[in-house]
């Protein structure tokens, strides 16, 4: 047969070319050796001369039972050789033989009977060397031992990588028999890993003759289709002693535990980082809306979809809240957060609104129980239970919502409300582990809420009352155009004791004043309160500034060691000047139509409460048209900025003194009032009117 209809060394079938022997003959070293039917040699093979040392020219046509049979062996082997040509039944076996340097070495020998085309009868004895004969039996052995015991899954591929053999373990493994194998490629056994990376790097190593070491799979077999497994697969090419190439050898070692254990310990990490991330995040103010922000926020994306942060109507009042199992929950909406879904955003309550949930709603038993209420598989009948309305409902099914959990808000063993957490584009199920971590979330963003809404409940008690302090003056009175405006203090500062006031005197004379009391607060408000109400009652007395600001630093003595700063000022139309008296508060500004602005240059002072030093009065000229400015310090003082820079820059906002005093406020409190200023505002703008 040619070599072109032959098999291929790998077995893969016909081939279309000559093919290289295999090496395994040549590492035997198999002598062979032909005796006539008188037992002389008549054929000898260079691996005779090799074995026994005899060249060819010295071994044929002698006797081989004499060069190439020890002396002790000789009757033995002349009576087997003579037993073969007669019954033509071979004989194997091994006998020492004697090599022409007289050394002894053991020899497997096979012998057969040949019958030529004449009839002629011939004897074909084949022989090698027992030890290396010995030595590829144990290395067989072992390795047929090797790869039918061991535990790591073993395969051969050819060189079309089709599975040539697969030991036990590898069976277990893929869940395929061994017969199934054989003759198909990785996809077809297994089409749920990623057989072209693996086919891949077998490729790559048949063509390099480079190993490849521990490429990491992942995928599903036949032996447990219903979970992925993880294993580290090592391919080396295979060689024959020749060179010859006969396929990729495959070792497979499960390493599903070590994965999933690694899965775990990442999870755990992850989780650690957003507990810490929580903690930098959350809580960052004092303002309820932006803490619930930050709690929905965080949630979004690493652990939901979709978050919503609602809190119970009566807890946000300043109420507690407990309910009855048949009671619906009254819930108010304060932050809503999706990853890349506006149907979610639109299906969830806006920020702000407050609902009534009814008490079959799974967001109303999180609220009533005070535990997590978790849905890891949503059915279509849960959505009703989940979504607001049957029109939101509609929403959250079409964006996929297919995990829901609920946990509670509990600050101080009160429950505040619940966060709310909804998968779409995560495809795991919410598990118990995401419920500890949602829980941790939400115990940690309680209490910031907890501080933020009763900061936020005193904040507002303070406001009102401050607001309720504040006066409400005419537009114009005593020869005056007059506008004010009162800015309280950012989100995370309570509200101060600024205030100024517009009191009519007699004699068409009207006071100016703005005052700062130090603090915040409700204390501070209500200081405020009764120094507006001393000022107006000294007032109408018509006393000089001076004088009247000593009273009230007696006053302001009194009151629980208050300190405050004021500026009092006087504007007297008919002899058209203004005389104040400044306690610790910062100079006026002063608008003349032709001139720049100016800062009035007053005594200082020292503030209200200080007490012992006497105050001054100034006076100065007010004409038609002139513009006053008194303002206390959270307008011009920032913690960024030095002072001086800060009041030149509320000069240069005064440029003009023909723009409406409206729009001078708006643009004073626009340009210089930062959005977390830690004080608050009071700004008071008059303009002297023309006399007729």
């Amino acid at each position: 047969m040619t070599a072109a209809g032959a098999a291929s060394a790998g077995g893969d079938g016909p081939v279309r070319g000559p093919v290289r022997p295999s090496g395994l003959l040549d590492v035997l070293g198999v002598a062979s050796v032909v005796l006539d039917a008188e037992g002389r040699i008549v054929l000898w093979s260079p691996q005779a001369e090799e074995l026994f040392g005899y060249s060819a020219q010295e071994a044929l046509g002698q006797y081989a039972a004499r060069i190439m049979v020890h002396e002790e062996y000789l009757d033995l082997v002349v009576k087997l050789f003579a037993d073969v040509l007669e019954t033509g039944q071979g004989w194997a076996g091994a006998f020492p033989i004697r090599c022409k340097d007289g050394s002894t070495r053991l020899v497997e020998f096979r012998n057969m009977r040949l019958l030529d085309d004449r009839g002629d009868v011939y004897a074909l004895g084949l022989a090698a060397d027992q030890s290396t004969v010995r030595r590829l039996e144990r290395e067989v052995a072992l390795s047929a031992r090797i790869v039918s015991q061991s535990p790591i899954g073993l395969a051969v591929l050819d060189t079309r990588l089709r599975y040539v053999s697969v030991n036990p373990a590898l069976e277990r493994i893929d869940g395929v028999p061994a017969e199934e194998h054989v003759g198909r490629m990785i996809p077809e056994v297994l089409p749920q890993i990623d057989a072209e990376t693996l086919e891949g790097a077998a490729r790559q190593v048949l063509e390099t003759g480079q190993p490849l070491v521990d490429v990491f799979a992942v995928g599903r077999t036949p032996a447990d289709p219903d979970e992925d497994h993880a294993w580290t697969v090592s391919l080396y090419r295979l060689e024959d002693a020749a060179g010859t190439v006969l396929g990729v050898a495959v070792s497979i070692v499960d390493v599903t535990e070590q994965y999933r254990a690694g899965i775990e310990a990442e999870a755990a990490r992850r989780r650690l980082a957003l507990i810490a991330d929580a903690s930098a995040r959350i809580g960052t103010t004092l303002d309820l809306e932006r803490t619930a922000r930050e709690l929905a926020e965080v949630a979004v994306p690493e652990l939901a979809d979709v978050a919503a942060v609602d809190l119970l109507e009566a807890v946000v009042a300043g109420r507690r809240s407990s309910l009855g199992p048949a009671e619906p929950a009254v819930i108010r909406a304060l932050a809503v957060r999706a990853e890349h879904s506006a149907d979610a955003l639109e299906a969830a309550d806006p920020p702000g609104r407050i609902a009534s949930y009814g008490p079959d709603r799974l967001v109303t038993e999180c609220v009533r129980t005070g535990r997590p209420v978790l849905v890891a598989q949503v059915k279509d009948d849960d959505l009703a239970r989940i979504a607001r309305s049957p029109e939101a409902a509609v929403l959250l099914d079409r964006v996929g919502v297919h995990s829901y959990l609920a946990v509670p808000l509990i600050a101080r063993g009160e429950v505040l409300g619940a966060l709310d957490l909804k998968r779409t584009r995560n495809p795991l199920p919410f598990s118990e582990d995401d419920v500890l971590l949602a829980r941790e979330l939400a115990a940690r963003a309680a209490v910031q809420i907890d501080n933020a809404r009763w900061y936020q409940n005193a904040r507002d008690t303070a406001l009102t009352l401050q607001r309720s302090l504040l006066p409400r003056h005419p537009s114009v009175t005593g020869g005056l155009e007059v506008a004010s405006r009162y800015q309280p203090a950012g989100a995370t500062i309570e509200v101060g004791g600024d205030w100024f006031d517009v009191i009519p005197l007699e004699n068409d004379k009207t006071a100016l004043v703005v005052g700062d009391v130090m603090g915040s607060g409700i204390s501070a408000a209500a200081t405020m309160g009764r120094l507006r109400t001393a000022t107006k009652a000294l007032a109408s007395l018509d006393l000089d500034p001076a004088r009247l600001l000593e009273h009230l630093d007696r006053i302001t003595d009194g009151l629980d060691h208050s300190i405050a700063t004021c500026l009092y000022a006087v504007h007297d139309p008919r002899n058209r000047q203004c005389r104040i008296a400044n306690a610790g508060h910062l100079p006026p500004a002063r608008i003349r139509v032709g001139h720049p602005p100016e800062f009035l240059d007053l005594p200082t002072g020292v503030p209200l409460g200080v007490g012992g030093i006497p105050f001054s009065t100034t006076t100065f000229g007010l004409e038609p048209g002139d513009q006053l400015v008194l303002y206390t310090d959270g307008l011009v003082e920032t913690r960024r900025h030095p002072l001086d820079e800060r009041l030149q820059t509320l000069l240069t906002l005064l440029d003009d003194p023909a723009r409406p005093l409206e729009e001078l406020c708006d643009l004073l409190l626009r340009t210089l009032h930062q959005p977390d200023n830690h004080d608050d505002v009071a700004l008071l703008v008059a303009r002297v009117q023309s006399t007729r």
